[in-house]
């Protein structure tokens, strides 16, 4: 009889707390990392050959938005193409709880814009069978699942519950009760499993106000006070449980900084700030982001960032642009139907201040966007041009040429804006921090824009394999058991008996990220942009195999992990 349910044999394994690689065999049994060593093959119920490729804990997506998608995609993909394992969601202060049931319209709504979730998708996928918190945390429960749920406690929805929608909009300062209605939510989200809180708070208007709620009007969280937050990092500070997620920008980089480090100070927990990002006419914003970091840790302030790595631009067509909301007269011009910006687009009298307020600030000058997709006779003359070169070819100004593309295409045509990142000496700069996390896949929201669920692998074959700016144990460390670490999943991350048996198997020299491709696979007939990955041949979730030779295998055993925890049932027979 076999004492294990699976026995991975000869493997290269790298066991993500950066000691060297080495070559063993680990068996599985009832969900958990059992024995690592020399270990027969016939003693598991399953024998898989690892021979050649690497065995890895697998990845953990500290900064997801699948509040939604995992309601009607237990993958939760794109993450779990690329050996992700576990995901926290609820991120950036979003989410779809609690809230009372008049609001869930207003609710999906929000997430339209902001997140660029598509509404049919949300609408015909979420099932609302919940008003708390921890209603929505069942829920999740129930749902089936082949990835790992943390869930953060997003501050919106508390502001809105406890203030009301109008005057949480209106940033008014809440009522001493109001406060403390709040922090007991929180602390009821806490007891439910929350792993935390998290918030973004971008400048309402101006520079930082790159993304607004569906109807132009800030999101809530951009204008609270930094009395409430500080009153939630003392609810952590009093459990001593939990993280804080940030998404901050007031403009003043000194401010924001000193802000979350009295966060930091105030609860004594983990701090992950959104986000260290790499602009290649900009150098000092990352280093003064790096020195900022260094002095944190000098100090003792438990504050990380998590690195935007991956080199992911965005494809997009004006028929759902939204992230040029920095710039008032463009994010006026994108807002209402298709049909709306198609008429603010078009209308000589509103150019002029578009071509005033040329947007640069989130894909880098607009000169640089190419014209990937032209949809009619008349603009297929544009085609892999850059709308710089389309300028000069037609004398127009460059927001002109670009508006007339899309106009005389009926804002379908798309357009590729390359990240602001693409330098590698900066890139490695930032690499090179070992606090610093990778990621900011953003899984599950920007579907139809963005495909940043490719980190992992991107991580491995371009970091790593391409321009060696980081070792493979330390690579594996900094995908997984430094963001486990950070975000407390318990025992997750590394590969040690009696782990839960999250594992990534993969070819290391065949391990690739595919081409981006539109898969019409959202409810109510929606649609978005993916790119799978190649080299995965196995990925283990709790000790089943969800993924084998990169396809799923229709397994749900992912688990919702309340306060990081292994879930129950999940324990070694032998103890």
């Amino acid at each position: 009889m076999a004492d294990y349910d699976i026995v991975i044999k000869d493997g290269l394994i790298f066991d993500g707390t950066r000691i060297p690689r080495y070559r063993g065999d680990i068996a599985v049994k009832n969900g958990l990392i059992a024995e690592i060593g020399r270990i027969p093959a016939n003693a598991g119920r399953r024998a898989i050959d690892a021979g050649g490729l690497h065995v890895a804990p697998g990845f953990v997506d500290l900064h997801t938005h699948y509040d939604a998608q995992l309601f009607w995609d237990p993958y939760c993909s794109l993450s779990s193409w690329h050996g992700i394992t576990s995901v926290v969601i609820g991120n950036c202060g979003f989410g779809f709880a609690p809230v009372k049931p008049e609001l869930r319209e207003r609710a999906m709504l929000s997430m339209t814009r902001v997140e660029a979730i598509p509404y049919a998708a949300m609408k015909a996928g979420l099932p609302w069978d919940w008003v708390s918190f921890s209603e929505f945390l069942d829920s999740v429960e129930r749902a089936p699942k082949a990835i790992n749920i943390l869930p953060y406690m997003p501050v919106g929805p508390l502001l809105i519950w406890a203030m009301g929608l109008e005057a949480a909009k209106a940033g008014r300062r809440p009522t001493a009760a109001q406060e403390r209605e709040m922090c007991r939510l929180l602390d009821q989200a806490m007891d439910a499993g929350a792993c935390g809180w998290s918030a973004q708070r971008l400048m309402p208007t101006g520079p930082s106000s790159v993304q607004m709620d569906y109807d132009a009007t800030p999101m809530v969280t951009d204008v609270m006070h930094d009395e409430t937050c500080e009153a939630f990092a003392r609810v952590l500070g009093r459990r001593n449980q939990g993280f804080m997620q940030m998404t901050i920008s007031s403009g003043s980089y000194q401010r924001d900084w000193a802000h979350m480090e009295r966060l930091a100070d105030l609860s004594g927990r983990p701090l992950l700030w959104n986000v260290v990002q790499v602009y290649d006419h900009k150098p000092e914003v990352h280093r003064e982001s790096l020195a900022w970091l260094e002095d944190c840790r000098r100090r003792g302030l438990r504050v990380y960032g998590q690195g935007l790595t991956t080199d992911a631009g965005f494809t997009f067509t004006f028929e759902d642009w939204n992230l040029w909301d920095d710039k008032p007269a463009w994010r006026e011009a994108t807002v209402g139907s298709v049909a709306e910006r198609l008429a603010k687009l078009a209308d000589p009298a509103r150019r002029r201040a578009l071509r005033a307020q040329d947007p640069r600030t989130v894909t880098g000058p607009m000169a640089d966007i190419a014209v990937i997709g032209p949809k009619s006779p008349e603009t297929q003359r544009f085609l892999d041009m850059t709308l710089g070169h389309v300028a000069q070819a037609t004398g127009k100004h460059i927001v002109d040429a670009m508006l007339d593309i899309a106009v005389a295409d009926g804002l379908r045509t798309e357009f590729f804006a390359a990240p602001p990142n693409v330098r590698t000496d900066y890139l490695a700069e930032v690499v090179a921090n070992p606090w610093v996390l990778f990621g900011v896949s953003d899984g599950g929201a920007h579907t139809k824009f963005l495909t940043a669920g490719r980190y992992p692998t991107e991580t491995l074959v371009r970091l790593v394999r391409e321009h060696n700016l980081l070792s493979l144990e330390e690579a594996h460390w900094r995908l997984a058991a430094l963001p486990a670490m950070v975000a407390g999943f318990e025992g997750r991350g590394v590969l040690r008996r009696g782990a839960p048996a999250d594992i990534a198997i993969y070819d290391y020299e065949r391990l690739a990220v595919r081409p981006s491709e539109i898969a019409h696979d959202l409810p109510g007939g929606e649609w978005r942009r993916v790119q799978r990955a190649t080299g995965y041949r196995y990925v283990l979730v709790n000790g089943q195999v969800t993924i084998e030779d990169d396809r799923e295998t229709a397994t749900h055993s992912g688990r919702l992990l309340r306060h990081g925890g292994a879930p129950a049932g999940l324990r070694l027979a032998a103890e």
